[in-house]
This record gives structure tokens, sequence and C-alpha cells, in this order.
């Protein structure tokens, strides 16, 4: 089974619209048809985002508290011991790879491909959109 870790850009699209790549990545989730690695700050950055911008979803903050914990209670939470930062331009897209890393994911679920640089030559973690891994993995 594949381990993944997905970008917040990818949650906060999936929130915004019900017809894409995204949407149906997050519907997948806690189907066992992938692993879903979370940590505390990169759950932290989800819930911070996701509440910034809920009135853009149309949705409650009682609503996106909802979506959140059902992330917490379907990922598999991995502490992190370490951290590289900075590795990336962004500190945020740093906690997703020392995730990926801590947790042996085979791939970081993003729009932001460019972002992660040479994240797949150095720790060999695919860095692809959610269409590429949905494909990959024979559901579109």
């Amino acid at each position: 089974m594949r381990n993944i870790v997905i970008d917040t850009n990818v949650i906060v699209s999936s929130l915004q619209s019900d017809l894409g790549a995204s949407h149906l990545l997050m519907s997948l989730i806690g189907r066992n048809k992938f692993n879903f690695y979370i940590s505390v700050p990169v759950v932290l950055e989800y819930e911070e985002l996701c509440l910034r911008k809920m009135e853009l979803f149309g949705l409650t903050e009682v609503e996106i508290q909802k979506v959140i914990d059902y992330y917490c209670s379907v990922g598999i939470t991995k502490k992190i011991f370490f951290l590289w930062r900075p590795f990336l331009r962004d500190f945020h897209d740093d906690m997703m790879l020392e995730l990926a890393f801590a947790s042996g994911c085979d791939s970081i679920i993003t729009y932001n491909i460019k972002d992660f640089g040479n994240v797949e030559n150095r720790f060999g973690i695919k860095i692809v959109t959610p269409k590429q891994f949905l494909y990959e993995i024979g559901e579109i």
C-alpha cells in the first residue's frame, strides 16, 4: 500500500470544489487505498488555513473542525524528532518533507511541484499532483 503526505493546497482545493482530483483524493482517505500520514504541525497548518478560508468554501467553523477531526481519526500520526529547516524555500513545505521522510512515505501530493525542487533525487520521495497520484493507484 502507498504511503503519502498531502500538502495543504490539496486540502484547500478539495474544499473549494467537489469536481476535481483533489476532492476525489480526499474522499478516498480512510478507505484502504493508501496510508495517509499526518503530524501535529501539519494538522495545525491544515486547520489554520481552512479556518481562514472557510467563507470561500461556504462552510462554518464547526464543519471545518469536523473535516479536520476526520483526517485526524483516519490519518496515521507520526512524531517528528528532527528538523532540516531550511531545506526548501517555504518552511511549510519543509514540514511536509520532514513528515514524508520520517514516515517512510513514497509520495507527497501537492499542486506546488516546483517548490519541492530536488526532493525526489535527494530523498527518493515522489512529488506528484492529485491527478497523477490517482492515476498511479488506478482511481482514474
